[in-house]
C-alpha cells in the first residue's frame, strides 16, 4: 500500500497549464510559460510530482524532493529507478540502457500493474540521465 512521507519535502506551487484534475501523483514538467504541465514524453525532465488536482489556471502543488505517492505505468519492483512516461506515470528505468531518459526517483513499494499507487523517493531538482 502506498503512503506519504511527511518529515522532509520540498514543494512548490505553480499555475496549472491545463486541466490536471485527473493527474494527481503523476510527473509534471515546467512549460515554456513557467506553468506546470503533465509530462508528455518519456524524455521529458520532470519538475516533480503533482500533489493535488487543479484545473487550468489554478494552483498546482508539486513535490520536487522527498517521499510521495506516485502512479505507476506498469509493474514496479521495490528499489527500481524511476522516470516518466508519455502520460506522466512512473516507469522503471535501466541505468546504462535508458540513456535519453531522466532518473528522478526510487520505488519504496511495489506495483503489480498500471495505475497502482506506489511510494517513491523523488529528487527532481537534480535529475540526471540514466547513463
Amino acid at each position: 500500500m502506498a503512503y506519504e512521507i511527511n518529515n522532509y519535502s520540498v514543494r512548490i506551487t505553480l499555475k496549472a497549464a491545463a486541466d490536471l484534475s485527473g493527474s494527481q501523483y503523476c510527473f509534471v514538467k515546467l512549460d515554456s510559460n513557467g506553468n506546470a504541465a503533465l509530462c508528455s514524453a518519456a524524455t521529458d525532465k520532470p519538475l516533480g510530482v503533482l500533489q493535488n488536482q487543479p484545473i487550468a489556471g489554478k494552483e498546482a502543488s508539486i513535490l520536487v524532493e522527498g517521499g510521495t505517492k506516485l502512479k505507476a505505468s506498469a509493474a514496479v519492483s521495490i528499489g527500481a529507478s524511476l522516470g516518466t512516461t508519455t502520460t506522466g506515470t512512473a516507469v522503471t528505468l535501466v541505468q546504462g540502457t535508458d540513456t535519453t531518459k531522466y532518473v528522478v526517483g526510487t520505488a519504496l513499494t511495489a506495483a503489480g500493474g498500471a495505475n497502482e499507487l506506489i511510494t517513491a523517493l523523488v529528487s527532481c531538482a537534480s535529475a540526471s540521465r540514466a547513463s
